[in-house]
C-alpha cells in the first residue's frame, strides 16, 4: 500500500522543478501521465553528456539529467497543440485529480488547458501552476530560469567567497536549488489542496513562483536583513551567527567544524590544550566570538591544520562536537551511512538494463515510497494510457500517429 496510489496526476511540467514535484508524488504512489512533445520530449531528455548506457555498455540518448527526476511516470506523447491532442487531454481531464505545468503565464489558455477553462470540466481539479515570477505582479511573463532567480532572489549575493577573498564574487549552488526547493513546496501545496478537496469537494489553483520560494527559503538570512536592514554578506563556508561554524583546512584535505554552543567550543579547546582561548574574554561565548572572528579562526585554522581529517573526525566525535569530512561524490556513495540508509537504488530500464537512482528521502513507515520504473522512452506508456483511459481503439491510435498528434513508442 502506498500513501498516494488513489491519485492520478496529469504532467505538463519540463526541465526540474515540475518534474521534481511530480516525481516526489510518484514515489510516494501517485498515478502520474507525463505528457511530453511528439519527437522531441521534455527537453532535458537531450540535456548531455552524460547519458545512460544500454546493457551492452553503448551510450543511448537518454541524458542522465533526465533519469533524475522522471522515474515512476508514465510517458504519453501527445501534441498539445494540435486540436485532437486537446481533445484527448480533456478527456484525461475526467479521470485525473491534479494538473501540474509550468508553460509561461497564460501559455494554456489558447488550448483550452488553463485552469479557469478546466475547472469548469471538472470542478474537484487540483491544478497546480509553476512558473519564475508568479501569476501576478510586473514579471509574470517573464522566464525564470533557476540561476537568474538565485541571482533576483538574493541566494548569489550570500554564496560564495567575500569579494577581497580569492575566488571572491557572488556564486550560485552546486545544484538548482531555486528548481529543488519550489518542486517540493509545490508538493507540499498539492497535498494540501487536496486533502482541502476531501473535506470540501472543491478544487483550487495553485500559483508557484521560484522567485517566491527562493526569498521565502533564505531563512535566516532574510530574517537577519528584515531585524537590521543591513544585507548580509558573502562569507564562504562560515556562519554569520555562530563561530567557529565554517570549514577548516586539515593536514590532509578539509573538513567542517561546527561548534553550536559555548560547551562544545571550550570542550574542544580543552582537547586541544588551549583552555586559554575558552576562557579568554573575546571567545568565552558565541556573541563574543562572532564580533572577533577575525582573530580566534586564523588560531584554530593552524590547530586544525596539525591533524588529518579522519583522526579529527573521530576525536570531535568523542566529544560530541559537530564535525564531518568534506566528501566529494564518490566518497558520498561509498560513505557506510549513506549505504546503510540505501540511497542508491537501481531502477529497471526498457533498453538500459537497470539505471542507477537516488531514493527519496521521506521513510514512512506504514506508506514507504516505491520505486518501479526508470524513466520510461517518449512515448512508452501512450498506448496503455489512451487505451485504457481514453477508451481509444488501435485503428485510431495508428490514425492520430500517422497524423503526428501522438508517438507509440512500444511498437507492436
Amino acid at each position: 500500500m502506498t500513501a498516494l496510489g488513489h491519485i492520478r496526476v496529469l504532467d505538463l511540467t519540463r526541465i526540474l522543478a515540475g518534474p521534481w514535484a511530480t516525481q516526489t508524488l510518484a514515489d510516494l504512489g501517485a498515478h502520474v501521465i507525463k505528457v511530453e512533445r511528439p519527437g522531441h520530449g521534455d527537453d532535458t531528455r537531450a540535456w548531455g553528456p552524460p547519458y545512460i548506457k544500454d546493457e551492452n555498455g553503448a551510450l543511448t540518448q537518454e541524458s542522465a539529467y533526465f533519469q533524475t527526476v522522471n522515474r515512476n511516470k508514465e510517458s504519453l506523447a501527445l501534441d498539445i497543440t494540435s486540436s485532437e491532442g486537446q481533445e484527448i487531454l480533456k478527456k484525461l481531464m475526467s479521470k485525473v485529480d491534479v494538473v501540474v505545468e509550468n508553460f509561461k503565464v497564460g501559455g494554456l489558455s489558447k488550448y483550452g488547458l488553463d485552469y479557469d477553462s478546466l475547472k469548469q470540466l471538472k470542478p474537484d481539479l487540483i491544478y497546480c501552476s509553476i512558473t519564475g515570477f508568479g501569476q501576478t505582479g510586473p514579471y509574470a511573463h517573464r522566464a525564470g530560469y533557476d540561476v537568474i532567480i538565485q541571482a533576483m532572489g538574493g541566494l548569489m549575493s550570500i554564496t560564495g567567497e567575500p569579494d577581497d577573498h580569492p575566488g571572491g564574487g557572488p556564486m550560485k549552488t552546486g545544484v538548482a536549488l531555486a528548481d529543488v526547493m519550489t518542486g517540493l513546496y509545490s508538493t507540499i501545496g498539492i497535498l494540501s489542496a487536496l486533502t482541502h478537496r476531501d473535506r470540501t469537494g472543491e478544487g483550487q489553483h495553485i500559483d508557484m513562483a521560484l522567485l517566491d520560494v527562493t526569498v521565502a527559503t533564505l531563512a535566516n538570512q532574510a530574517m537577519n536583513y528584515l531585524a537590521t536592514e543591513e544585507a548580509p554578506k558573502r562569507m564562504g563556508n562560515a556562519h554569520p551567527s555562530l563561530v567557529p561554524y565554517q570549514s577548516f583546512p586539515t593536514a590532509d584535505g578539509h573538513m567542517i567544524m561546527g561548534a553550536g554552543n559555548d560547551k562544545q567550543f571550550r570542550d574542544f579547546c580543552k582537547e586541544v590544550g588551549c583552555s586559554e582561548l575558552s576562557d579568554d574574554p573575546r571567545f568565552t561565548n558565541n556573541q563574543a566570538r562572532v564580533a572577533n572572528r577575525e582573530i580566534l579562526i586564523p588560531i584554530i585554522s593552524e590547530i586544525i591544520a596539525t591533524r588529518t581529517t579522519n583522526e579529527w573526525v573521530e576525536t570531535l566525535e568523542h566529544l560530541h562536537v559537530p564535525c564531518g569530512p568534506i566528501n566529494n561524490l564518490d566518497q558520498v556513495f561509498d560513505d557506510p551511512q549513506v549505504k546503510a540508509r540505501g540511497l542508491k537504488i537501481d531502477l529497471p530500464h526498457s533498453t538500459a538494463g537497470t539505471v542507477p537512482s537516488v531514493a527519496m528521502p521521506i521513510r514512512l513507515s506504514k506508506t514507504p515510497a516505491e520505486y518501479r520504473t526508470a524513466p520510461q522512452l517518449l512515448g512508452e506508456s501512450t498506448r496503455s494510457v489512451l487505451t485504457e483511459l481514453c477508451d481509444i481503439n488501435e485503428e485510431t491510435l495508428r490514425a492520430l500517429e500517422k497524423s503526428g498528434v501522438i508517438q507509440l513508442g512500444d511498437k507492436k
